[in-house]
């Protein structure tokens, strides 16, 4: 028979999933320490909280590969207890209490005071902005707001995360100044759709002055735009791009697909017309902007026609920087009530296509760039190399700027001005300059 550990409690928060993930889990330890419990992020401990991701079947599996492997651990006595969180147990808490009844208690993404009551914390409504940050120093993910309220088909995010509340931009400024007194230098805007932020508390799109606002706090000195939606994009936002220099001349748009048929099918409320126009004005308004988008192949009823059409467009629009996902089939879904008739191997060769015509526009753009100066931020050093950022990439998903370690000696988190002398398809190569 096993014993309880003698051990003082140590929390190890586990985090599956997005960047709104990673920023659910700073508020969780943020609020844990507040309540002087130890906590730490992926480490050893013998309470453990998994922060679980639910958006699409890869995700599930590891988020449920996940749990049974802290349960195993709790089974031996490695861990004494098991908690989960996030929204794979906002989405099918039922099933997993069922399936995986040994963790000790399941909860919702909007279930955080009950969270921390079972950790022995209370939850602090007065930390606003309190939180310890997991990501390298120079740079934090800044949720603005929470839930959606698009109604695309293949999305099961309103079910996970309800409907879309903005953060007021008081709380917000605070937030960034707390950061940036703790040395953070860029904030990467992450919401489900930031092009709605506002329309609740201030009944309009209030994304431009809440950029402006905080272009005002000192020290943060990059402030980067993640998930624009393209329906109703406030175009306002361009013209602070274009004058503020804080704000990074980069945007990430899931646009998902481009066909009118599969646009329509999606419920994305645009078409093939209106997304080229946009893009057009987006390139006129801030010429220098890198314009990151997803898309989705596969998806229920996509031709081989629409297919090509979709690949014709990449080729035609040649954007900085581009993920492709094959659709998946979720439950609850408007799109689950059609046939998931595209052929998985076909959804695979549909997105190895369309990212081999990526990462040629890719290392034709980066041999542009050769010669070229720009200023870069260091993230980390890695190997033989301190591995940066221009402002046109965002950390983990795009180009990265490797300066040999040998040359010089680069603090993380600061930044130097660097002159391209290399370039390969997703990597840069630089020497500092001055």
């Amino acid at each position: 028979m096993r014993t309880k550990s003698l051990k003082k409690n140590k929390i190890n928060v586990v985090t599956l999933g997005c960047s709104k993930n990673v920023y659910d889990s700073e508020v969780l330890m943020g609020q844990l320490r507040a309540s002087n419990k130890e906590v730490v992020h992926e480490e050893e401990g013998n309470i453990v909280v998994i922060n679980t991701c639910g958006f699409i079947n890869n995700a599930k599996e590891e988020s449920i590969n996940t749990i049974l492997e802290y349960v195993q651990k709790k089974e031996e006595g490695v861990v004494d207890k098991v908690f989960v969180t996030g929204c794979l147990s906002e989405r099918y808490k039922p099933d997993l209490q069922k399936e995986i009844p040994n963790v000790d208690e399941y909860f919702g993404t909007t279930e955080l005071p009950g969270l921390l009551k079972a950790l022995g914390a209370d939850y602090k409504h007065e930390l606003i902005g309190e939180r310890i940050t997991t990501t390298p120093k120079n740079y934090a993910y800044f949720k603005i707001a929470e839930g959606c309220d698009r109604p695309c088909s293949f999305c099961a995010i309103p079910i996970m995360r309800g409907k879309h509340r903005s953060t007021p931009m008081e709380e917000l400024v605070v937030e960034a100044e707390k950061l940036a007194a703790k040395g953070v230098k860029e904030l990467i805007l992450i919401a489900q759709d930031l092009t709605y932020y506002g329309l609740d508390l201030y009944k309009k799109r209030n994304l431009a002055e809440l950029l402006q606002k905080l272009a005002k706090v000192e020290g943060i000195e990059w402030i980067r735009l993640h998930y624009a939606f393209p329906t109703g994009f406030p175009m306002d936002v361009l013209e602070v791009m274009r004058n503020e220099p804080k704000i990074c001349n980069y945007i990430d748009i899931p646009l998902q697909h481009i066909s009118d048929s599969i646009l329509k099918s999606m419920r994305r409320g645009t078409t093939k017309a209106k997304t080229t126009k946009l893009l057009e004005d987006f390139r006129a308004a801030v010429p220098e902007m890198a314009i990151r988008t997803t898309l989705i192949v596969g998806y229920p009823g996509e031709t081989e026609e629409d297919f090509q059409t979709l690949k014709e467009w990449v080729k035609e629009m040649r954007f900085e920087r581009l993920g492709c996902f094959t659709y998946s089939h979720e439950e609850n879904t408007h799109a689950y009530n059609l046939e998931d008739d595209v052929p998985e191997d076909v959804k695979m060769d549909r997105a190895n296509q369309i990212m081999e015509i990526q990462s040629q526009i890719s290392w034709e753009l980066n041999q542009q760039k050769i010669g070229k100066e720009f200023r870069v931020v260091i993230d980390r050093k890695e190997g033989g190399y301190f591995v940066g950022r221009t402002e046109f990439d965002s950390p983990d998903v795009d180009n990265e700027v490797l300066i040999n370690a040998e040359d010089e000696y680069l603090r993380t988190g600061e930044f130097f001005n660097v002159k391209i002398t290399a370039a390969e398809d997703f990597d840069l190569y630089a020497e500092v300059v001055g």
